[in-house]
């Protein structure tokens, strides 16, 4: 299968001529379940990215660009920070976001107003809009405001996340849900993928019984962190700061 980037084509308006020419249908469509078996540190991380949003988020290229926060300035020395956040946001049970539910996230930060927060640093950081990035600093509430919410949780065991119909990312996502299932060895989750039983395995290897041109090794063959059946598409570029296209693939990924 030859991975498209869908923004590439739709920004060049070739997208068109381009299926007319081959005949295929490979732009991303809505529809089906992302099935996944993940190890137990990477099960929480997932289930995190795909509930909750962060302030910032590296793109797949490797950008930083903003999530809930619209776009962030410091002092001088990167000590001081002003970050200005979205104002079409709402909690999965309906609340309205705002600075308020930023105040927890980490020391130093203060609500100037609905949509502004300060966060003070006890020493300069150049590369804070980066960290914010990170696994572990999602904005977190009751409910999240991820592009899924959760229908079902097994704390460190069985996810199933469906679709926030409205949201506000709306040129992402195309899976109606998500299902993430936790198995501690790495063979266990090697023949689940062998077996069809999942998509997308938290694994560097395939079972040995497991035809390899059915399978992508991501974010690429020399160094994989976790491997995909071809029964799902995946953009040209994958984010390569942490497994699973920066644990992006809920959003980022579509049913072949």
């Amino acid at each position: 299968m030859t991975r498209i980037d869908r923004r590439a084509l739709f920004a060049s308006g070739a997208a068109a001529a381009l299926l007319a020419a081959t005949g295929a249908s490979a732009l991303p469509q809505r529809g089906g379940r992302l099935r996944a078996a993940l190890s137990p540190d990477l099960f929480d991380m997932a289930v995190n990215a795909t509930v909750f949003d962060n302030l910032t988020e590296i793109a797949a290229d490797g950008t930083m660009r903003g999530e809930l926060a619209t776009d962030w300035s410091s002092d001088a020395d990167a000590r001081v920070w002003h970050f200005t956040l979205r104002d079409d946001v709402t909690f999965h049970d309906g609340t309205l976001f705002d600075a308020s539910a930023v105040t927890g996230l980490m020391n130093g930060v203060e609500m100037l107003d609905a949509r502004t927060v300060r966060i003070t640093l006890d020493t300069p950081n150049p590369s804070l809009p980066y960290l914010l990035a990170q696994p572990g600093f999602e904005i977190r509430n009751a409910t999240g405001t991820g592009l899924y919410e959760v229908q079902k949780l097994h704390a460190g065991r069985h996810f199933i996340g469906t679709r926030v119909d409205n949201h506000w990312k709306q040129g992402a996502g195309w899976f109606d849900s998500i299902e993430f299932v936790q198995f501690g060895a790495d063979h266990v989750r090697a023949e689940a993928l062998r077996d069809g039983l999942v998509d997308v395995a938290d694994v560097v290897a395939l079972d040995d019984y497991a035809d390899p041109r059915d399978y992508m090794k991501l974010p690429g063959d020399h160094a994989p962190t976790h491997i995909a059946s071809r029964t799902v598409a995946v953009p040209v570029t994958v984010g390569k700061s942490w497994p699973l296209d920066n644990l992006r693939m809920a959003e980022r990924w579509w049913m072949a």
